[in-house]
């Protein structure tokens, strides 16, 4: 998935791309599973967002986490609206690629999903996981409440010990408020159920999230 290399340079509100009003047209349900992906979304579920370099394979390890009800591909933490995965990957919209995921909290946790997270892409290097490199593939945790907030810098201090243990180096991730969530055009989402073959750079990446006692 890779696009050419493009400067780690974030664009400002004078520089991004103009962007456009009209939403991109997706599927209502799922591929996998049949639920819906766009809103509204059943009573007493919670929405979380995660951005861990190609949203290929970060879709399915959370689409494949159980208590979840649905994800999807699109993009957030940038300044252009409703933009094409071009206009992403040229580096001058401002977002990373990230994903939806509609949980349901009575059956997973949020520190679940951040384990799932933090285990599966690097997040010690900014703007690049494996050979994608641009700020669209950078670390990135968007929180819905305060809960979540407190919840997500809580993980990060403490997967950091544990990175630090193992001889890592520093956290990068972008801890931020969610703001605008655009989804990607169809064909990504739920890509690699659709292309069982297709190119994915998620996995271990060798440290243990351990999650915080009850």
């Amino acid at each position: 998935m890779v696009f050419g290399r493009k400067a780690a340079e974030m664009p400002t509100a004078e520089t991004a791309l103009p962007g456009r009003p009209t939403e991109m047209p997706v599927p209502d349900s799922h591929y996998v599973n049949g639920n819906r992906i766009v809103p509204p979304f059943p009573d007493g579920m919670e929405i979380a967002y995660f951005g861990m370099g190609c949203f290929w394979g970060a879709e399915r390890i959370f689409w494949e986490t159980d208590g979840v009800y649905a994800t999807a591909a699109g993009y957030a933490g940038g300044l252009t609206p409703n933009p094409t995965y071009e206009e992403v990957c040229s580096g001058r919209t401002g977002h990373t690629e990230a994903v939806i995921v509609v949980y349901d909290p009575m059956t997973v946790g949020y520190e679940e999903l951040l384990a799932a997270f933090w285990e599966n892409h690097d997040p010690t290097t900014p703007n690049r996981q494996g050979n994608d490199v641009g700020t669209q593939y950078r670390s990135a945790i968007y929180w819905t409440n305060e809960q979540q907030r407190k919840e997500a810098e809580s993980s990060r201090d403490a997967y950091q010990d544990s990175l630090t243990a193992a001889g890592f180096g520093s956290i990068t991730t972008e801890l931020e408020q969610a703001g605008p969530f655009y989804y990607a055009e169809t064909y990504h989402q739920q890509y690699l159920a659709k292309n069982p073959n297709g190119y994915c750079n998620h996995g271990f990446c060798q440290v243990r999230y351990e999650r915080a006692e009850a």
